[in-house]
C-alpha cells in the first residue's frame, strides 16, 4: 500500500481525495522532528505547509520517498536541490493563494494608510483619539509593485479599480503582458523613490535576500508605506525597525517575518506597524483549492 505522511495542516479534501483511489494518508499535523525523522522511511509521500522543514538528513532518511507536497507557494523549507538529486519530486500550489494573499494586500494597506489597528485598540480602552489617527487616501497615490506575478498581477488590478497609479519593478515580466494590466516599468530604485506605497511579491532566494535594506528603505518617501507577504527575509528587518522609528517612512503591513513566530519583538511592537502571523494563505477557498490542486498533483507522480 503506498503511504503519504501530512506533517502539517490541511483541509479534509486533500485526505478524501487519496482515500479513494487506495492511497493510505496518516494525518499527523503536529508531529515532532524526531518522529518524523524516525517513521519517515514507511512513507512514498510527504505532505508539509511552512511548519516542517524538510531537510537533506530528512530527505535522506526517507528512503522510499517519490514526492514532497508544499501545501502553498514557497519553498524554501524544501531543500529542493537534493530532492532532486534523490529524484523525489516536489510539488507545490503557487497557483491556489493568489487572490486570499491579495486582497489581504489590500487590507494591510488600507489598515496601515488609515491606522485602523491603533483606532479599534483605543476605541475598546474607551479612549477617543480621532485627532491623532489623521490618514491618507489611496486614490491618486502611486503604488510600486515589486514582482508582478500571480500575487502582484492581482494586487494591480484592485489597486487600479480603487484609483491608484501602478509601478512595478520585475525583470522576468513582458512588457506585452505588463501593457494588458495597465502598468509602468522602472526599475527599483525610481519605484522605491516614487511610490507611496510599495508591496514586496518575491520568492526568498540568494538575489532577494534583504533586498530592501538601509540604502533602499532611505530612498523611499518619508511618507510611505512598506507591505510585505512575501517572505520576511526579503526585507532587513533591523533596518526597516530603524526607519520606521526615524521617520524615514511612515509605516509598514506586514504578514510575514525571518522567523516564524518571531523571538524579537521589536519591529512587531510599533504603533506604525499593522502585522498579521501569515495569514494570507488562511482563508477557507484557499484551503480547499490547496487540497484540491495538490491531491491531484500527488497523486500523478505516484501513480506512474
Amino acid at each position: 500500500m503506498i503511504k503519504v505522511l501530512v506533517s502539517d495542516s490541511i483541509h479534509p479534501n486533500f485526505i478524501n481525495a487519496l482515500d479513494e483511489i487506495g492511497i493510505h494518508v496518516d494525518y499527523k499535523p503536529n508531529i515532532k522532528k524526531e518522529q518524523l525523522f524516525e517513521t519517515i522511511q514507511d512513507y512514498e509521500g510527504l505532505v508539509v505547509r511552512s511548519r516542517t522543514k524538510v531537510t537533506r538528513e530528512l530527505i535522506e532518511k526517507g528512503s522510499k520517498l517519490k514526492v514532497i507536497g508544499r501545501a502553498g507557494v514557497g519553498l524554501d523549507n524544501i531543500d529542493v536541490d537534493f530532492a532532486n538529486e534523490r529524484e523525489v519530486m516536489v510539488v507545490n500550489t503557487p497557483e491556489a493563494p493568489s487572490t486570499s494573499v491579495a486582497e489581504l494586500v489590500i487590507g494591510l494597506m488600507i489598515s496601515t494608510a488609515r491606522h485602523i489597528p491603533s483606532a479599534d485598540s483605543s476605541m475598546k480602552e474607551g479612549k477617543w483619539v480621532k485627532s491623532k489617527l489623521t490618514g491618507f487616501e489611496l486614490k491618486d497615490k502611486k503604488l510600486g509593485i515589486v514582482g508582478l506575478g500571480r500575487v502582484g498581477s492581482i494586487v494591480a488590478q484592485i489597486a487600479s479599480a480603487i484609483g491608484m497609479s501602478i509601478l512595478f519593478f520585475d525583470p522576468y515580466v513582458s512588457d506585452v503582458y505588463a501593457k494588458t494590466l495597465g502598468v509602468k516599468r522602472v526599475d527599483l530604485n525610481t519605484l522605491l523613490k516614487s511610490s507611496d506605497v510599495v508591496t514586496l511579491h518575491v520568492p526568498l532566494t540568494s538575489e532577494t535576500y534583504h533586498m530592501i535594506g538601509r540604502s533602499e528603505l532611505d530612498i523611499m518617501k518619508k511618507s510611505a508605506i512598506l507591505i510585505n507577504t512575501s517572505r520576511g527575509a526579503v526585507i532587513d528587518e533591523k533596518a526597516l525597525t530603524d526607519a520606521l522609528i526615524s521617520g524615514k517612512i511612515s509605516g509598514a503591513g506586514l504578514d510575514v517575518y525571518s522567523s516564524e513566530p518571531p523571538k524579537d519583538l521589536s519591529l512587531i511592537n510599533l504603533q506604525n506597524v499593522v502585522c498579521t502571523p501569515h495569514i494570507g494563505s488562511e482563508t477557507f477557498e484557499t484551503k480547499k483549492r490547496i487540497a484540491t490542486l495538490l491531491s491531484k498533483k500527488i497523486i500523478k507522480v505516484l501513480n506512474k
